[in-house]
């Protein structure tokens, strides 16, 4: 079982001091996080992409081309590149770039995304919200499996035997599909053969088991090889050596961004009761101290049969050292214990 990080690499005000990082400084932190992520021996780091001032990347693969050549083993990731309003020639070419920098380490992880910035800014339209990302994902699958390519389709213009360069190199770039909770992208995800990860950011984990159940199903059912089968969970996290440490320290900034989130969609506040409830056993926030952190993966592990888990470390901006801190627990505590435990019974 791979465990990794996932980051929108935020940038939001300390809540108690008003304190705002550069994103110069904020893009420099990102970069040691990475470094450590690798050196701690984490699996996997995924980056993702929005088109708005509280997060610093919009473009996935410009930061994972810099990590890449700064890192020796921990394959790299979008979370997600935003495939409905992007150019599927131009997110294969640079995530290609990437995996040749690399030496076979990038991967795509393609949504429809859960902010809506990029749809005006690329002159998309939001009625056009999912035939978008399906015919897009074809044209993407099609030129991971082919040099040349002849495509047509209604939201781009059409490509007559053209080829597409530069190759990444692995024979083809690993796609994942990323879901919030909706049946047909996973439907989409498993029939396609694709590794599916679900997000898990509310609620209870249980929840969303009939999403996997349905996902593995549909997978088996399409003729697919059981064995290459690959399920990931994706959950909002923060570790430190004492739980009230790590639960008093991150929930400033996640209330922050959560309760700015929730007025623009229409939610009510988030309150420190609501998060302590989160935090409880069945809660989707996995903050706490390492053993925490450890019995909830592997609860999760069970429940969904997962072959990856990536903890979404940031939501808002942490100071630098208590991340950096999070990160060397998450990989040298929790992820042995993890990979021995599953590893146990199986």
């Amino acid at each position: 079982m791979e465990i990794g990080i996932s980051t929108f690499v935020e940038n939001t005000p300390d809540p108690e001091t008003g304190k705002l990082l550069s994103p110069y400084q904020r893009m420099q932190n990102l970069m040691e996080e990475i470094e450590l992520a690798d050196q701690v021996g984490l699996d996997v780091y995924a980056v993702g992409e929005h088109h708005r001032p509280d997060f610093v990347v919009s473009s996935p693969a410009v930061v994972l081309a810099a990590a890449a050549v700064r890192t020796k083993n921990i394959k790299l990731s979008s979370a997600v590149s935003v495939l409905s309003s992007d150019d599927p020639v131009r997110v294969f070419q640079q995530f290609a770039h990437v995996d040749l920098l690399s030496g076979g380490r990038a991967e795509i992880m393609a949504g429809r995304g859960s902010f809506i910035e990029s749809f005006p800014l690329f002159g998309n339209d939001l009625k056009d919200y999912d035939s978008l990302f399906s015919e897009k994902l074809e044209l993407l699958l099609q030129l991971n499996k082919s040099e040349r390519v002849t495509w047509q389709g209604h939201h781009r213009p059409s490509i007559n035997n053209r080829g597409v360069y530069p190759r990444p190199f692995q024979k083809e770039l690993p796609i994942w599909i990323a879901v919030g909770g909706t049946p047909e992208s996973v439907i989409r995800a498993a029939n396609k053969g694709l590794p599916l990860a679900i997000a898990i950011i509310g609620g209870m984990p249980e929840q969303f088991i009939q999403l996997a159940d349905l996902y593995k199903r549909t997978y088996l059912s399409a003729g697919h090889a059981p064995e290459k089968m690959q399920l990931s969970v994706h959950s909002h996290g923060f570790i430190a050596e004492d739980s009230q440490e790590a639960a008093d320290d991150f929930y400033g900034p996640y209330e922050l961004v959560m309760s700015r989130i929730g007025q623009e969609r229409g939610w009510s506040p988030m309150t420190r009761q609501q998060y302590e409830a989160m935090r409880t056993k069945r809660g989707s926030l996995l903050v706490g101290s390492p053993q925490e952190v450890i019995d909830k993966i592997l609860m999760e592990q069970e429940m969904f049969g997962l072959t990856r888990f990536l903890m979404h470390l940031s939501v808002g901006t942490m100071p630098h050292d208590k991340l950096l801190k999070a990160i060397e627990l998450l990989g040298t505590v929790v992820a042995p214990e993890v990979r021995k435990a599953v590893k146990a019974t199986t």
